[in-house]
C-alpha cells in the first residue's frame, strides 16, 4: 500500500496589524497540490454589512472564477452557483473584531502547477457561534480558475461592506505543499 500525502509547510504568517489583504508569491511549482489554512476575524466591529474572505490567483482579476457552493446555519440551509467571477468568492462571513472565535477556511488547491489543465479548489469553513453583527454559517464549494497558468502566487483579500478595514491582528495564513505518493 502506498504512503499517503505529505503536508510540507511552505509559509505562514500572523497579522501583526489589521490588513486588507495578503499574498504567498513566488510558489514553487514542486509539489503536487497546495493546501492553504486562513484562521481569520474582521477588523470591524458589529454591522449589518459583514466582512468575507476570497482569494485570488496569480493577481488575475478578470472574470475567470466559477464555484458551486452549499451553506447552512443550523436552522436552514442554501446552495447556489456563480459564474464569471473576479475572485473565488467566500463559504461565509468571517467574525466580528470582538468575537473570541477566529473563522477557520482550508482551501485544497489541486495540481497548481499543471500547466494543460483549468485550477480546481475545494474549499470549507465558516463560523460556528453567533455574536453580534455575525451569524453562524458553514459552508463548502468547489471553484475552478479558467486558466492553464500554473499558480505562482495567491491573494487572501477582504470582501464586503467592511472590506476596507480587512482582517484582524492575530489572523493566520499558512500555505502547504502537498507531494502525492
Amino acid at each position: 500500500m502506498p504512503a499517503g500525502s505529505t503536508y510540507t509547510p511552505i509559509a505562514t504568517t500572523t497579522l501583526g496589524s489589521d490588513t486588507v489583504s495578503y499574498t504567498f508569491s513566488s510558489i514553487s511549482g514542486s509539489y503536487t497540490d497546495l493546501v492553504l489554512v486562513c484562521s481569520v476575524k474582521s477588523a470591524a466591529g458589529a454591522s449589518t454589512n459583514d466582512t468575507r474572505i476570497d482569494i485570488r490567483f496569480n493577481s488575475d482579476s478578470g472574470t475567470n472564477y466559477s464555484d458551486t457552493y452549499i451553506r447552512g446555519n443550523g436552522t436552514s440551509a442554501s446552495s447556489g452557483r456563480d459564474s464569471n467571477r473576479t475572485q473565488i468568492d467566500e463559504v461565509s462571513s468571517i467574525p466580528i473584531n470582538s468575537a473570541s472565535e477566529f473563522g477557520l477556511f482550508t482551501y485544497n488547491i489541486m495540481n497548481y502547477s499543471n500547466t494543460t489543465t483549468y485550477k480546481s479548489v475545494l474549499c470549507r469553513g465558516g463560523i460556528t457561534t453567533s455574536s453580534a453583527g455575525s451569524t453562524s454559517v458553514v459552508g463548502a464549494q468547489v471553484a475552478l480558475w479558467r486558466s492553464t497558468s500554473a499558480i505562482t502566487s495567491i491573494t487572501i483579500f477582504a470582501q464586503g461592506g467592511n472590506a476596507s478595514v480587512g482582517f484582524a491582528t492575530g489572523s493566520t495564513f499558512t500555505l502547504y505543499g502537498l507531494l502525492s505518493a
